[in-house]
């Protein structure tokens, strides 16, 4: 059977050379217009002290090693030194300046990044490994900063100097300035030639590179996973096979890229050799030995822009490549957000109204069918059936993570799409099946729920729930510090910090999906205890698969195929004996 890899597939890619992504990416770089104008000038004063070297090295051989004149060759070795002290100089601020430049690029572009990804829908993850996400943000623009940030003043510093270069030659011999340019046609045909297929290269290798990034990400967050059905020797070699492929594209890339460098080194050898042929023919003809010795040096001169160019094109294929990728994310539709027009919901009571609501995941898969519902203030409702059946989905569009296409959802007669987020959710105290505890110490993630909470409000609230019995029996209690996804602490530890930050949000409406599915019978009493305290007065929504644990609510909803097929309390349902007496006396004699 062929080994699982869903990560080798590709995005799709763009075959012509997109300006637009460059063009856009220059509202960055227009940030800093002043430090990339003072770079440009430095630069450009470096290159005309260096196009003043050929000029002296023509004076010292046609006049005055003629003339024997010592003090002059000595005043010209002072002035070369004190070009060469000034090139280095320049060229030291210039890099200072251009580090500088790049660092606040990588600066804003991340911060747009990260500021969008926080807004982005749940859908947009559901549908993503997390390593594709990470590797854009942070592979992807450390790659773009620097040609931004030093590779476009390069493009047309290297142009002037081209320029440049190309004027000094003409005032030196105009003649073999030309014999200088007849190279220019041959290596623009192979420009022509190389440049869609270098182009192609770059952009698979960044698709290369992104699924072995994000197949790498899956692994080291699910080892336990791996190590538990011995699966190290099948992703061993899936990933032998993404290093491969991304092996592969690179060198397919750089053979390109070196192939340029060659190509003009020979060009540029001929050229050279050109110059000395064509130069000693004229010699005696009103050209000096001297002048025939400076246009080779503008001729390597000449080269060594175009040379820079072709290195500077190759790093602009790859930073388009990128970019693409980059903008793909910044440009991802936040499907759920605020409308035109939202207002603040006001303090709610808990009123809530559920109109022919109807969801879809993926097209013609319908998870809830015209679900009609009201809780009324106070109340407590426990969501139970099989999986899939749309329970968590329910929840899910309560809190407005996923735009609703069909029907209404009310809170206090508000319809929630005409609200602010915000103000919806400051309102909703909502503890999801997938706990996460952040980096940092105890206390630190219980007050994510309320970032102006006190420490005697957190430990209050972990005392509710009973997560204080576990917390003052770590090294430094509340204090204790905690790795990411909360390393070190057990599944129910995890759930019952997770529970304590969202008790201390106050909520008006609690919602929680699972909440005590990995706590342990014994905890599990002393929760309930706590939650019974904790949901008096508001309403809530509880998912559960522990049947035990929604006895009490107000009101049992049995969903099955997107729809409630039965509904009322727990004594009522029983009696009934129809899908939810069958599930609970299954789970109870099980």
């Amino acid at each position: 059977m062929a080994k699982r890899n869903t990560f080798n597939v590709d995005e799709e890619l763009d075959a012509p050379f997109d300006w637009k992504h460059l063009k856009r990416a220059m509202r960055y770089i227009l940030l800093y217009r002043g430090s990339l104008t003072a770079a440009f000038l430095i630069s450009a004063a470096a290159v005309l002290l260096g196009l003043i070297v050929p000029k002296l090295t023509i004076y010292v051989i046609d006049t005055l090693i003629p003339a024997k004149d010592i003090r002059g060759m000595l005043l010209v070795g002072g002035a070369l030194i004190a070009i060469s002290v000034a090139v280095v100089l320049c060229r030291r601020a210039r890099s200072r300046l251009s580090a500088a430049i790049g660092q606040g690029v990588i600066t804003r572009i991340r911060s747009d990044l990260f500021e969008h990804l926080q807004r982005l829908p749940f859908d947009y993850y559901d549908s993503r490994p997390a390593g594709k996400i990470l590797v854009r943000v942070v592979n992807y623009v450390n790659a773009v900063a620097d040609f931004l940030s030093s590779g476009l003043v390069n493009i047309v510093l290297e142009l002037v100097s081209l320029a440049f270069i190309v004027g000094f030659a003409f005032t030196t011999s105009p003649q073999l300035t030309w014999v200088m340019l007849a190279s220019l046609p041959p290596f623009s045909v192979y420009i022509f030639f190389i440049r869609p297929r270098q182009r192609k290269a770059w952009q698979r290798f960044s698709n290369k590179q992104s699924n072995m990034t994000a197949y790498l990400a899956e692994n080291v967050g699910g080892v336990r996973v791996t190590q538990t059905f011995t699966r190290e020797a099948d992703n061993e070699e899936i990933m032998d096979g993404l290093l491969k492929e991304n092996r592969r594209y690179w060198m397919t890339a750089v053979r390109y890229v070196h192939s340029m460098w060659p190509t003009t080194a020979f060009l540029s050898k001929v050229v050279v050799a050109a110059i000395y042929m064509a130069g000693v023919a004229m010699l005696g003809e009103g050209l000096e030995l001297g002048v025939v010795i400076g246009m080779a040096a503008y001729t390597g001169m000449f080269w060594g822009p175009i040379q820079n160019l072709g290195g500077i094109y190759n790093n602009l294929l790859t930073t388009v490549a990128y970019l693409e990728r980059i903008f793909q994310v910044l440009d991802e539709p936040v499907t759920v957000t605020d409308r035109e027009g939202a207002y603040t919901l006001p303090p709610v009571q808990g009123n809530i109204t559920f109109m022919e609501a109807g969801f879809s995941y993926e097209p013609g898969v319908p998870v809830l069918d015209r679900v009609t519902f009201e809780a009324l203030e106070g109340e407590s409702i426990a969501l139970v059936g099989p999986t899939g059946s749309g329970k968590s989905t329910i929840i899910n569009l309560l809190a407005r993570f996923y735009e609703l296409p069909e029907g209404t959802i009310y809170v206090d007669g508000h319809d929630i799409a005409e609200v602010s987020l915000a103000s919806l959710r400051r309102q909703m105290g909502i503890m999801l099946q997938d706990t996460f505890i952040f980096s940092g110490n105890i206390i630190e993630n219980i007050r994510y729920g309320r970032l102006d909470a006190t420490d005697g409000e957190c430990v209050a609230a972990a005392r509710a729930v009973h997560a204080d019995e576990f917390i003052e029996r770590l090294p430094d209690g509340y204090h204790t510090r905690v790795d990411e996804r909360g390393e070190g602490l057990s599944a129910g530890q995890r759930q019952l910090l997770s529970f304590a930050r969202t008790m201390l949000s106050d909520p008006r409406v609690l919602i929680l999906d699972e909440a005590t599915s990995s706590i342990d019978t014994h905890t599990e009493r002393l929760v309930q205890d706590g939650i019974a305290r904790l949901l008096e007065g508001r309403t809530s929504f509880i998912v559960a698969h522990r049947l035990s644990t929604i006895k009490n609510c107000t009101k049992i909803f049995y969903i099955e195929s997107g729809r409630i097929a039965e509904m009322g309390a727990h004594e009522e349902l029983m009696a009934k004996k129809g899908l939810y007496w069958k599930l609970y006396t299954s789970q109870m004699t099980g």
